[in-house]
Parts: structure tokens; C-alpha cells; sequence
């Protein structure tokens, strides 16, 4: 009870009503997936810090602006305290300046919209 009392509760991502299935993005050679599956249709990558109190924001404004009609849209979650060497290779691969956080959409295996920090929330992806 005081654990509720407090805000101390922990909510599990399906309790909050978003509609992202986030892919863990984990190896290098998954990008070759992403851009494979941007072929027919756009795929998003978004690189989040876990210690930076702005990109917990943004992903969660990230989050609650998903809506239904996004729902099948990919979106591939990179963790970059984890896997650095990912977000390396996606600054080389796809030629984007490395930023936390950060949105990329690629489409026909390039980058067609990128964005970082609270410009994420600008980014229109029904248009894309």
C-alpha cells in the first residue's frame, strides 16, 4: 500500500495503452533486417539513453503519441548505454551524426526523417 502511496509502483509498458511492439535492437547484423523491411514499408530505430533524464521524456511522449494507426508500424528500440557499438554503426551505415535520443525512420534502406531530443515529438510518421 505505501508503495502506491508513494508513486514507487512499477507500471508495466502494456498497462499504459501504447500501441509500439518495440524490437529490441541488439546486433549490428539486425540492421541489415531494418533495411530489408524498409523495403515495403518505413521502419523506425529509436536510440534511447537510460540515464539521460531528457530521453526518458521524449520516450515516453514518444510512446503515449503512438496511436492505433501506427500499430504495425516496426520500431526497433536501441538502448545505447548497452549497445554503443550499434549506434556507431548506424552513424556509419546510414550517414546521421549520432544524438540522444534520436529517431530515425528508414525507407527503401535509407534514412528519410531522423530527429533527436524534443524534435522527435515533430515528427509527423503517418506522413511517412
Amino acid at each position: 500500500m505505501l508503495d502506491s502511496f508513494f508513486g514507487n509502483k512499477k507500471i508495466d509498458k502494456s498497462d499504459k495503452g501504447s500501441f509500439i511492439k518495440w524490437i529490441p535492437l541488439t546486433t549490428i547484423e539486425q540492421l541489415e533486417v531494418v533495411k530489408n523491411q524498409s523495403e515495403n514499408k518505413p521502419v523506425a530505430i529509436f536510440k534511447h539513453s537510460t540515464r539521460c533524464g531528457i530521453s526518458s521524456m521524449v520516450i515516453k511522449r514518444f510512446e503515449n503519441n503512438f496511436d492505433e494507426e501506427l500499430k504495425d508500424l516496426k520500431v526497433y528500440y536501441l538502448d545505447l548505454l548497452s549497445y554503443r557499438d550499434i549506434s556507431n554503426e548506424i552513424s556509419a551505415q546510414f550517414q546521421v551524426t549520432h544524438q540522444s535520443p534520436q529517431l530515425l525512420v528508414i525507407k527503401k534502406g535509407a534514412v528519410v526523417v531522423h530527429a533527436s531530443h524534443y524534435d522527435i515529438s515533430k515528427v509527423d510518421l503517418k506522413k511517412i
